[in-house]
């Protein structure tokens, strides 16, 4: 993998780019959580990115598990700093799933996590009108109103178009094994071979 981590979790451009060039207008910033449907969404924000010029910036949001409310009453930097590097490790795997390292063709990528509720995290990062935000959608109603409706406030809230992806369908006999489904799984030559 190209690049790394600095200080405020940027990533590093591709190998190969320069730091000028023209760019289009605004950035594509795009959900990401590790779910199918935010994989999805990675994979167009990219596709788009690669055929606009136009830098693509990843977000994941995290949280303590107990919600801030809860970590104020017992704040602990050590456990702060664990579901953190837990976070970074999530996004970089999304990566590495959507598509094993950096996307190709795109110039310019940015992975950046934020300590926040998701719609929050979201909305507050695709700040400007000329981004446009992507996120990853479940369920044959986008899974606007499921639980915790991060689409349905990222939607009403967003200060910038929203493109919704929705999650790849898979018959229901085959959800469960594609649930245990690695990567490798899927190369030419079924050198994983899985039973799927």
């Amino acid at each position: 993998m190209s690049g790394g981590y600095g200080a405020a979790g940027r990533r590093g451009a591709t190998a190969g780019t320069s730091g000028g060039g023209a760019v289009g207008p605004g950035r594509l910033v795009v959900g990401v959580s590790g779910s199918l449907a935010s994989l999805a969404a990675l994979r167009a924000a990219a596709r788009e990115a690669a055929g606009t010029g136009r830098p693509l910036l990843a977000v994941l949001a995290w949280e303590p598990p107990e919600g801030e409310a809860g970590y104020m009453l017992r704040p602990a930097r050590i456990w702060a700093e664990n579901w953190r590097r837990e976070a970074r490790a999530r996004l970089d795997r999304a990566f590495d799933e959507a598509f094993g390292g950096d996307p190709p063709g795109v110039a310019d990528v940015e992975r950046r996590l934020v300590r926040d509720r998701s719609w929050r995290a979201l909305c507050a990062t695709a700040d400007r009108p000329d981004d446009r935000l992507v996120i990853g959608v479940r369920g044959a109603r986008w899974g606007l109103f499921g639980r915790g409706g991060t689409a349905r406030r990222v939607l009403t809230r967003a200060r910038c178009p929203v493109l919704t992806v929705p999650a790849p369908r898979f018959p229901v006999l085959l959800r469960t094994r594609l649930r245990h489904a690695r990567a490798v799984h899927f190369l030419p030559g079924g050198s994983g071979r899985a039973a799927v």
